[in-house]
């Protein structure tokens, strides 16, 4: 083994999957210290990627029951955007194959921005369908923010190509006559749901990054919209835009003072 440079060894290392790989039991004996070093990261990354794929199927808990039921056309369906002052709250309904395996996939709070786009375009390629559903700060204020998070769900749903058989949606309930649960905190605990999150996060996040473009002095791009210190000094010096909740504090204190200095 000692004839064996630690470059071939780390590029044959990068191709095992197994620990009871015979090349494993044949390394663990040789002493040089930047092959034990190798050997220890690898099994590191090993262990890392059994952690990964166990916490991917207990993710798919819920879907693998319900198709045990009979049920095929799965939509898991959440939304991003309920707190920020400004831009609208958007919410995604996601049917996945039975298939689907992304190791990794996490309530989108969770992830990094990077990680997120990364997820998004595997979602986008590989989902049995998506839809989308948006309303924007108008119709937050005109009906409240929990009414217009629920129709911009039943929105998300009537846009999928494929209409689901079962819902599972994260904290809400529907009135739909498809069959659904209600999970609290169901995008760290369902797999469609997690990816109808990540959906809803990028495709929101996108959004007020074209916002942040027409209205640059808000930091739509980096607060998301959100009563960051910053962005609160901008609404008191810049003013209210046509995306900012009117019923929402401090927006709605700002909007009542300006009209009375009318």
């Amino acid at each position: 083994m000692g004839t064996t440079t630690i470059k071939e060894i780390k590029a044959k290392l990068a191709s095992i999957t197994a620990s009871d790989d015979p090349f494993i039991e044949e390394i663990k004996k040789d002493e040089r210290k930047g092959v034990q070093t190798l050997l220890a990261s690898w099994e590191k990354k090993l262990e890392k990627e059994v952690q990964l794929k166990e916490k991917f199927y207990a993710l798919t808990a819920y879907e693998q029951d319900l198709r045990h039921g009979g049920y095929q056309y799965i939509a898991g369906i959440d939304e991003v955007g309920r707190g920020p002052l400004a831009g609208p709250v958007v919410t995604a309904a996601v049917i996945l194959p039975a298939d689907f395996y992304l190791p990794g996939i996490d309530d989108s709070k969770k992830l990094s921005e990077q990680k997120r786009e990364e997820y998004f375009a595997v979602i986008q390629k590989e989902a049995v369908a998506i839809g989308i559903g948006m309303m924007e700060a108008k119709e937050i204020d005109r009906i409240n923010i929990y009414e217009a998070t629920k129709q911009a769900m039943l929105m998300s749903i009537l846009e999928l190509a494929i209409t689901p058989d079962y819902l599972l949606i994260d904290a809400m309930k529907l009135a739909t006559p498809i069959p659904s649960t209600s999970i609290i905190k169901g995008d760290s605990k369902s797999v469609s749901i997690a990816a109808a999150s990540i959906i809803a996060k990028v495709t929101r996040d996108r959004l007020m990054k074209e916002l942040d473009q027409e209205f640059p002095a808000y930091g739509f791009g980096k607060n998301m919209g959100y009563g960051t210190k910053e962005h609160i000094a901008a609404l008191e010096k810049e003013g209210i835009t046509k995306h900012h909740r009117k019923s929402f504090s401090p927006v709605k204190e700002l909007a009542l003072s300006a009209m009375e200095k009318q």
